[in-house]
């Protein structure tokens, strides 16, 4: 667990630890101390913890003229449990959402788990909140995406099919921008 870092190659474009518009704003990051674990298994320094136990994140690339976000998720996602869809909408989403995010890029292949609720309110206030916006979930595992259709948050969150971007990587924050966005007005339409 501790060798899986998040993607660090756009850090010479954005780093949200040195945005004042970012939940992580001057968060330092201590590369020879591991301090969070999720369940007993330490994980890299550079993952962002916002209060929940089992599921961090990392703000890759944060665009307010264009109102986007790409944020990439690592743990566990219980509902069940931690409610951690409420830490994540409190303490990251808000935030953003306040700065004029409205369009929101989840990276989710480190998402090893999902347990999920019926309780579908944080959801569906993100949801109402982003307006004329969206939310897509990229290359989240295929039993990941099976309890959120499960759960019905396929309402709210789009994923799956043609968002499955496995060359994200490849592509510069504002070119993977381009093609969700493109991808999306082809679903919302």
């Amino acid at each position: 667990m501790q060798d899986i870092e998040p993607y660090y190659n756009w850090e010479n474009l954005y780093v949200a630890s040195k945005d004042q518009r970012s939940p992580f704003y001057g968060r330092q990051y201590n590369m020879t101390y591991y301090e969070h674990d999720i369940y007993g298994y330490y994980i890299h320094p550079l993952w962002d913890e916002f209060e929940s136990v089992t599921l961090y994140c990392k703000i890759l690339y944060a665009d307010y003229t264009r109102q986007f976000v790409v944020i990439e998720l690592f743990g566990e996602w219980n509902d069940t449990l931690h409610n951690d869809i409420m830490w994540f909408k409190r303490n990251v989403i808000d935030h953003l959402l306040r700065e004029g995010i409205t369009q929101f890029i989840l990276i989710g292949e480190n998402v090893l788990n999902f347990h999920g609720s019926y309780e579908d309110d944080y959801y569906a206030e993100w949801f109402e909140e982003v307006e004329d916006g969206w939310i897509a979930a990229c290359n989240f595992r295929d039993f990941v995406q099976a309890e959120w259709t499960k759960y019905k948050l396929d309402y709210y969150i789009n994923f799956g099919g043609t968002l499955e971007v496995i060359n994200w990587r490849t592509l510069q924050p504002l070119v993977l921008y381009e093609v969700v966005k493109r991808l999306m007005t082809r679903r919302l339409n």
